[in-house]
């Protein structure tokens, strides 16, 4: 069991992190943890979030104290092991057609000379399981996946890629993150897809929730926005 730090932001929010650094246990336990917090129902809650490896828990002070939030976060923490805890109920599986061939890859080579796994390995490591959507962030909607294996846990750039286009799938700290929309960015390109996980024009924007699983399948680059969304079939419920 790790060590879970409560700290107070500003007047009106309390952040629960649950680690010094990021872990899948840990991220597990934000996931968790944020579920029970809004399940909870506890006065004066504005808003929850959750991080990589913490909560995010923003409150009305016109309607609850800091001193009580704390007490009822202390005591829900108490409640059991959240390193262990179940991910909630209704998170759904989502299968991504991705193109790994130029121009859609350009970091590929990069990457396979880095980790020495060779391209085709790259390629067959990231599409090899489902990712967990471990958090969304950086732009709307965009999630950072993982774990990859541990020979992916290459560095950032150095500098920053100029644009890299939406849909694009990026590595770095045995991590993707599947851009929501072109952008600048520090990691690097392995492939593309068409997935979109934000529509500002629906009563829910985000497609994605954390704790939800998202597995890459390789497809033809010319196949790619033929798929509805980016999506190889429905979004099947997680069991």
């Amino acid at each position: 069991m790790g060590e879970t730090f409560l700290s107070p932001l500003g007047e009106a929010a309390l952040l629960v992190d649950f680690g010094r650094g990021m872990s899948m246990e840990a991220n597990e336990a934000a996931i968790a943890f944020r579920a029970a917090v809004e399940e909870a129902g506890w006065p004066g809650i504005v808003e929850t979030a959750s991080t990589l490896k913490s909560v995010l828990i923003r409150f009305a002070p016109e309607v609850t104290r800091l001193e009580t939030l704390l007490e009822n976060a202390q005591a829900l923490l108490a409640t059991r092991d959240w390193r262990s805890a179940p991910l909630p109920a209704g998170r759904k599986l989502f299968r991504v057609g991705a193109s790994f061939a130029e121009p859609d890859s350009p970091a590929l080579g990069e990457v396979a000379e880095m980790t020495g796994l060779g391209e085709t390995a790259v390629i067959e490591a990231v599409c090899a399981k489902p990712l967990r959507v471990l958090t969304l962030g950086f732009a709307p909607g965009m999630p950072y996946l993982g774990a990859l294996p541990s020979s992916l846990n290459i560095p950032r750039l150095t500098e920053l890629a100029p644009r890299v286009p939406a849909g694009a799938i990026c590595t770095a700290v045995s991590q993707i993150v599947l851009f929501t929309v072109a952008s600048q960015t520090g990691w690097r390109q392995v492939g593309r897809s068409a997935f979109v996980g934000y529509r500002p024009d629906k009563p829910q924007p985000f497609v994605l929730t954390p704790g939800d699983e998202l597995r890459f399948e390789p497809v033809r680059a010319d196949l790619l926005d033929t798929l509805d969304g980016g999506l190889l079939a429905a979004p099947e419920v997680i069991r």
